[in-house]
């Protein structure tokens, strides 16, 4: 695996998961109470023993560069990095980046410095567990130019995806970015041929492409010859069929696509609702990386916590925790409530001397107040929720953008944004 480079596509602005993504890049979002969506792709590769990876981002990376920093430090001996490229101008590229195959286009430059065999393009806003190296073995077996990671579908979710057919021996022969209608019936597959059982293949007669490529260098660099080609799902991978040796790999495994809020909300959540999910932190053998911090234990006093997780350093006081993840330096004050809810803690602690001084302006603290209620909803980093606060969405409200507010509702989840304040006694 030393001869592949993997490229982490960082995506746009993220407007599907804003206001998450307001002050942060898509990969920069805190996932299960102490990781980032980065820390994901970058983990399947360290585990695969591919160690030479590049992030491309467009939109607020600081944070993003700032945790890639202080997290993945490799041997000098081993080679290993994993380094962000934001988008730039330069007098050859005057533009920002215009989708994903251009973002990769504007730095081929450097990444084809290491002269690598192959590239491995992954997503930074999926949840999945994958070892890559089956993946790559079965692009060198079989000769492939690219190499494609599909999993079967339902049509309810398949006109979200790059849908394909593929015909004997595993070779793609057409593929639709999205399609819907008629174009989307047309793209039914018997998926039995993948493996499928006939009634699994009854239920998801679509194959769907997982945003996870592995080119042939030297295919890569012919393909992206053509500027006006942007973007993989849309032109690159389409036009690459009837030119190029276009191969499918079936991971028939768990796998999210978690660029919605909601989601990101129930792929957070299903990790403490079911006795065993779909996804775990817990593998030994695919251990999930992300930056060390040395926290204290938590402290958890006189509390009730049923199906959740708690992150490091903690102060929790008589609170009630149902299928919760509650993050890292998070603070419950008296008679909390946390229902159904992901707490993404916060960035530093305060002094028992500058809680009170907020308070003596009228200011919550950081961390959520005495006697406040919080069911189905996510509450950013460093937010500071008052005393006697209902956050219930009572009036089911579906949709709302109360930006200075520090509130916003989508598909009905609360999330309460980022270093915002929420008042005592305030009801949402």
């Amino acid at each position: 695996m030393r001869e592949v480079l993997a490229i982490i596509l960082g995506g746009g602005r993220g407007t599907r998961l804003y206001p998450l993504t307001k002050r942060r890049a898509k990969p920069a979002v805190p996932l299960a109470g102490k990781y980032r969506l980065i820390d994901i792709p970058v983990s399947n590769c360290i585990n695969s023993h591919i160690e030479k990876i590049y992030v491309l981002t467009q939109f607020n990376s600081a944070s993003l560069n700032r945790h890639i920093v202080n997290t993945y430090r490799f041997s000098p001996f081993s080679g290993g990095f994993v380094d962000v490229l934001a988008a730039q101008q330069t007098p050859d590229n005057p533009d920002w980046f215009q989708g994903t195959a251009d973002a990769v286009r504007q730095y081929l430059w450097l990444m084809d410095s290491w002269k690598p065999q192959e590239y491995l393009i992954l997503s930074g806003d999926h949840l999945y567990c994958m070892d890559y190296r089956p993946f790559i073995e079965h692009h060198r077996r079989t000769g492939a130019d690219v190499t494609l990671a599909v999993l079967p579908c339902g049509e309810n979710v398949a006109s979200s995806f790059g849908l394909l057919k593929i015909g004997e021996n595993g070779r793609v022969v057409d593929f639709k970015e999205k399609p819907k209608g008629e174009l989307l019936k047309a793209c039914q597959v018997d998926t039995q041929a993948l493996g499928l059982s006939p009634a699994e293949a009854q239920a998801k007669p679509y194959i769907a492409s997982m945003g996870i490529y592995v080119f042939k260098r030297e295919a890569l660099i012919e393909m992206l010859k053509v500027k006006e080609h942007t973007d993989f799902g849309k032109e690159v991978l389409p036009a690459a069929i009837d030119k190029y040796h276009v191969q499918a790999y079936l991971f028939n495994d768990y796998w999210e696509d978690i660029g919605t809020i909601e989601a990101f909300y129930q792929a957070n959540l299903s990790l403490v609702k079911q006795p065993n999910p779909p996804f775990s932190f817990f593998n030994s053998e695919m251990p999930i990386y992300t930056r060390p911090r040395f926290l204290p234990p938590n402290k958890i006093l006189d509390s009730h916590i049923v199906n959740s997780m708690i992150a490091d350093g903690c102060i929790i006081k008589n609170a009630q925790i149902r299928n919760s993840i509650i993050g890292i330096r998070s603070r419950l004050e008296a008679n909390t409530i946390i229902e159904n809810t992901l707490v993404m803690g916060a960035d530093y602690y305060e002094s028992a001397e500058e809680r009170q001084a907020k308070l003596n302006e009228g200011i919550p603290p950081v961390g959520i107040g005495a006697n406040s209620h919080v069911a189905n909803a996510i509450v950013d980093k460093n937010a500071r929720i008052g005393r006697n606060v209902r956050i219930l969405n009572k009036d089911h409200i579906t949709e709302a953008e109360r930006e200075e507010e520090g509130i916003w509702i989508s598909n009905g989840i609360v999330t309460i944004i980022k270093d915002s304040v929420i008042p005592d006694n305030t009801v949402i």
